[in-house]
């Protein structure tokens, strides 16, 4: 865990920043998440939740994916007293993380240029729909917004039927984990040039919508080089054929040629003169006879079932797999051998099973995520040296919120 002693105050809510900051935590970050008293949004998203606190509080399945290991402090910034505790928490701090509205943290004092004055090795990351510069920068951004708006949306889906939101919000999660790793580069260059209170620091100004057009690859480039967009091919893949899902006698499953080798050795196991055949015989001639040779190819496949076309498409180096559900996936060997399911304690709900972090041996071991303000006191004694006296004041004016103990 390279990241122990590295202390992270996160202003973040919903997903793209939690991701971010619980990738920094899995690798040993201290992360200190800053919630309002009414609790990070995501909390109540369900159902499903986890077994209900004591106190009646709700952790819903999205909340738990991308909060674990973090401390929660619960502060309610519009009180100044609130927003005093959390600048001098920035101050603490080696990054400050947050998905506010651009300037809407100016009010508290906790903007980039604020903070900076005081601490100039500070590196701080602000996440927002559209950034903090052009036309849209005042526009919120939700992930859903900007698949419609980057093209996203427009390319996913079949070629008769509508546009189509991806399953999981990908581009929040895709800029989550540029945050992390432009935080990490920022920590990289201060400590390389001397650490903190001497090297430099750092701002991140991080777009869902730069990440989502960036995130188009070879889309995108193969775009600029035409100027036409890419059309929606339901599970095919533009550049390359057969590269799709296909209908088994009884399922669906993935072939994927990625060379004409394997390509020929698909048209020898079907009996198929294809790889000698103008037509098909490179993947540009494929691309271009696409129609016809799937045509070919769903035929072929849905003579038999899907188990034995897998098995005979492996057999002779052929890339094939099921299709599976994610409860499937889950449950799949090769997630069993890799401990990609773990289990934990957690303190309200008991025996817990979550997805571990890839950075496997890296990473901490899964643990829960915190209870609103369950970190509250502890933090602001141990960072700031808040006098008991002052945190039950502050409590009292409802600037605190405090887990009651299990």
């Amino acid at each position: 865990m390279d990241l122990a002693g590295v202390v992270v105050l996160d202003l973040s809510r919903v997903l793209a920043g939690p991701y971010a900051t619980q990738l920094l935590a899995d690798l040993g970050a201290t992360v200190w998440k800053l919630e309002p008293p009414s609790g990070d949004d995501t909390r109540s998203w369900g159902p499903p939740f986890a077994v209900a606190d004591p106190q009646g509080e709700p952790r819903s399945a999205y909340f738990l994916s991308v909060n674990r290991h973090k401390e929660s402090l619960s502060i309610d910034l519009r009180h100044p007293a609130g927003a005093a505790l959390a600048r001098a928490l920035a101050l603490q701090a080696d990054v400050v993380i947050d998905n506010f509205k651009v300037g809407d943290l100016q009010r508290f004092g906790l903007d980039a240029i604020s903070l900076n004055a005081e601490r100039p090795d500070l590196i701080t990351c602000s996440i927002t729909g559209f950034g903090e510069t052009g036309p849209r920068a005042q526009q919120p951004g939700y992930d859903a917004a900007i698949q419609a708006l980057s093209g996203v949306m427009a390319a996913t889906g079949t070629p008769q039927g509508p546009p189509v939101k991806l399953a999981v919000a990908w581009i929040d999660v895709l800029t989550g984990l540029h945050a992390a790793v432009g935080i990490l580069a920022a920590l990289h260059a201060r400590n390389a040039a001397g650490g903190r209170g001497v090297g430099p620091g750092r701002h991140l100004d991080l777009s869902l919508f730069d990440v989502a057009l960036a995130s188009m690859v070879n889309q995108a480039q193969a775009t600029l080089l035409t100027r036409a967009p890419p059309q929606r091919l339901g599970s095919a893949h533009p550049q390359i054929v057969p590269y799709q899902a296909f209908e088994a006698l009884d399922a669906p499953f993935v072939l994927a040629c990625g060379n004409d080798s394997q390509f020929a050795r698909v048209a020898e196991l079907l009996g198929e003169p294809w790889a000698t055949d103008a037509r098909f015989a490179s993947n540009a001639a494929r691309v271009a006879h696409r129609g016809e040779l799937v045509a070919s190819l769903e035929r072929h496949f849905a003579q038999d079932r899907r188990d034995v076309w897998v098995e005979k498409l492996v057999s002779v180096g052929v890339p094939a797999t099921p299709v599976l559900s994610l409860d499937e996936a889950l449950a799949d060997p090769q997630a069993q051998a890799r401990a990609m399911v773990q289990q934990f304690i957690d303190p309200v709900a008991g025996e817990m099973s979550a997805v571990a972090s890839p950075f496997g041996a890296a990473a901490r071991p899964i643990g829960p995520a915190p209870r609103l303000g369950q970190h509250t006191v502890q933090v602001l004694q141990q960072a700031l040296g808040v006098s008991e006296a002052e945190l039950a004041r502050l409590v009292d004016l409802g600037v605190l919120k405090q887990a009651p103990s299990l």
